[in-house]
């Protein structure tokens, strides 16, 4: 049996790392792009896909129009509008693909990728790297996490998201209260 200490342990130390190493200027960056823009629809695929997921949930709280891209609700994009992706190993040719439509209709492309020199990374128009560990980087020598595959990236994706919220919400001058007011009733 392991040790579950020392690897949660190890693990939080990990994810703590990964997220101290964002550049906050990229990150100040990001909370200006999202509270200008009018909508904004964000994607990822796999675990990456629910971090984003979770992300959306708390720009609704904070009063954004935000989405996820492959819901039936889902609206066009355009000039004005943000998508926001996941691509932590760089690029996904899916990804690719609806960076080059959004882009195409006039909206702006923010990337979230531990690979600043990736396909999507390279195309968009922002980009937020998290430098950490993902399934594209899970093997041999570059496997450096105690957690398997892409769980480092995802992980630190999780935290410094709930951070760029912190500070999107003292951008908008938004509060505890009003975000709770937003939460859904229907549990």
């Amino acid at each position: 049996m392991p040790d579950l200490t020392a690897l949660a342990t190890r693990a939080a130390a990990e994810i703590r790392d990964a997220t101290a190493a964002v550049d906050p200027a990229e990150l100040a960056a990001l909370v200006t792009e999202l509270a200008s823009a009018k909508r904004i629809v964000a994607h990822g695929l796999g675990r990456e896909g629910l971090m984003m997921r979770a992300l959306v949930m708390r720009l609704y709280h904070l009063g954004l129009d935000a989405h996820v891209w492959g819901d039936m609700s889902t609206p066009p994009v355009g000039r004005g509008d943000l998508l926001l992706v996941s691509a932590g190993p760089g690029g996904f040719a899916t990804i690719d693909s609806l960076l080059g439509i959004a882009q195409g209709a006039g909206a702006r492309v923010a990337c979230i990728t531990a690979r600043p020199t990736g396909s999507t990374a390279s195309a968009a128009d922002l980009v937020l790297t998290i430098p950490a560990q993902t399934m594209a980087s899970d093997q041999g020598a570059m496997a450096t996490s105690v957690l398997p595959m892409g769980s480092l990236f995802e992980g630190a994706q999780y935290l410094t998201f709930e951070l760029l919220v912190l500070a999107l919400r003292d951008h908008l001058g938004a509060d505890s209260a009003a975000m709770r007011a937003r939460h859904t009733n229907l549990e």
